[in-house]
């Protein structure tokens, strides 16, 4: 586990505190001011409780039930049952760094004091996390509203001590055992409790700052593997000249082709076409490259921009306002995060059409300007990088399948209570599909593209720039072999893929050019 604290308070949290909690095990504290926060909100709930007049989720039922008003002997019973009820999922196990990131953020909202919560019900996700219990959590059950309401529900249950949670080292195991392992009691809940675990987009807001974090990588990483293409192809660089990219002011285009200059100085490749076979211009996909990575920079930070709103907001259903008075919302609604998650992973798939189209120009020797056909030692007798680039194919269309918005569709549920839903879960679970995807992608253009370089080097005539010969250096010295006689390829298709998501590429890439956007 991470020796880094997160300290969490009232106002929300961080991108990169999630990622930290999430992926690299950092423990979690709660504030004294949110401790007391949690106290107060506590004292609202428990006075509400204690009154005839009955209060949704502290004295009815729930969703099409909540016509019911609830006696206080059932009432932990009430919030027991929800919780076991509504741990309905089915399927594969959800990724660790998922539940890890959706846990904090409930917890981040019972830290706001608005949900009604006891103190100690917050510590128990804070213990959880920090003994590295990691909730069973299945890919379905949740449509986006109401919360991620199956996800948390499983996540609950661990708390309750009942269900299965992972630990550790990544066995499964009983909660029950694995909190009695670690001396954390199992919770007892009471008014409101229960449901105000459940009521969140904690899951697909997770996975949302998850692959960003990961775009973020990948829309550098799609930066340098352009740039040795348009190297490798002897393109000009003439078109990232920033006075071009100031002329259509968008940011993430300007970012992309001062990235592309960055790892083209000094490059004896660029540009060499003019002498030997003229020509006006280099196709889209490489012209092009820093206006549709940029787009998907600028697309990014919009989706950054309402993670960040989510950040600081908590969400539950009713909510206790700072007035004393609990109200019922809709503010669970996924709206919001699933928009922008269907509209990174149309950004991820043409980033990916785009990368696989110039792959694909440097195996043809009809429009490579003078390289072999497929990057072929012996054409004929060898196939060079035919199939990798089949397998680059086979991951764009998935992806262009993966970009049908999950947004634009919704299912009833709740006898029609719930009668419009997010769908926000699915479109998470999706664009984590296409961004493993997006990596192997540039992966594969990176493996043709440092290959076409040295190709183009090996007669000494023409040179790449500084920053292409330390990529090829980093590259072959993780296990990747130059070109030669035909291998078995999938072995460094695996490396590359590691090398781009590991954040070698940038790097190695950085070590010469500084500090790329």
């Amino acid at each position: 586990m991470s020796m880094h604290t997160v300290v969490l308070g009232e106002s929300g949290t961080t991108p990169e505190d999630v990622v930290a909690v999430a992926r690299d095990g950092a423990r979690v504290e709660l504030s004294p001011q949110a401790l007391a926060a949690l106290e107060a909100a506590r004292r609202h709930i428990e006075d509400l409780a204690a009154k005839p007049e009955p209060v949704y989720g502290v004295s009815t039922g729930f969703g099409a039930l909540a016509v019911r008003h609830i006696s206080p002997g059932l009432r932990a019973q009430l919030q027991r049952n929800i919780v076991r009820s509504h741990a309905a999922g089915m399927g594969p196990h959800v990724e660790r760094e998922v539940v890890r990131a959706l846990m904090f953020l409930r917890l981040k909202t019972l830290a706001s004091g608005r949900t009604g919560v006891r103190p100690q019900v917050a510590q128990a996700i804070a213990d959880l996390l920090n003994a590295g219990i990691t909730p069973v959590v299945h890919e379905y059950g949740s449509l986006g509203c109401s919360g991620d309401l199956a996800p948390l529900s499983h996540c609950a249950l661990a708390l309750m001590g009942e269900g299965d949670a992972e630990g550790p080292d990544g066995t499964t195991a009983s909660a029950a055992a694995l909190l009695e392992a670690h001396g954390i009691a199992p919770v007892e809940l009471r008014e409101k409790e229960g449901l105000a675990l459940l009521n969140g987009t904690d899951g697909m807001l997770g996975m949302l700052l998850l692959a960003g974090a990961d775009l973020a990588r990948l829309f550098t990483s799609a930066d340098i593997t352009a740039a040795l293409t348009m190297e490798a192809l002897l393109g000009t660089d003439k078109v990232l000249a920033p006075e071009l990219h100031a002329i259509r002011p968008h940011p993430g285009q300007a970012a992309s082709a001062a990235n592309m200059l960055k790892v083209l100085a000094g490059s004896g490749l660029t540009g060499h076409h003019q002498d030997d076979a003229p020509r006006v211009q280099d196709a889209y996909s490489v012209r092009c490259a820093p206006q549709v990575t940029g787009a998907g920079r600028d697309t990014l930070a919009h989706a950054l921009t309402v993670a960040q709103r989510e950040l600081a907001a908590a969400v539950d259903n009713p909510v206790v306002l700072p007035d004393g008075r609990v109200e019922s919302n809709g503010n669970f609604h996924g709206a919001p995060v699933a928009y922008v998650l269907d509209f990174l992973a149309v950004a991820a798939a043409d980033l990916a059409s785009i990368a696989e189209r110039r792959t694909d120009r440097l195996l043809d020797k009809n429009r490579s300007h003078g390289l072999p056909p497929f990057l072929a030692h012996d054409a004929g007798v060898d196939s060079g990088l035919m199939i990798a680039q089949y397998t680059q194919a086979a991951l764009v269309s998935e992806m262009k399948r993966l970009a049908v918005p999950a947004s634009a569709d919704s299912i009833p549920s709740s006898a029609m209570q719930e009668d419009h839903v997010s769908m926000g879960w699915s479109a998470a679970r999706k664009l984590r599909t296409a961004v493993d995807n997006l990596t192997r992608v540039v992966a594969v253009e990176l493996y043709a593209a440092t290959r076409a370089v040295e190709l183009r080097a090996e007669g000494g005539r023409l040179t790449p720039g500084d920053a292409a010969v330390a990529i090829v250096r980093a590259l072959r010295e993780a296990g990747v072999e130059g070109p030669g006689p035909d291998r078995y390829l999938s072995p460094d298709l695996a490396v590359c893929e590691e090398f781009v998501r590991t954040g070698a590429l940038v790097g190695a890439a950085q070590s010469v050019t500084g500090e790329l956007v």
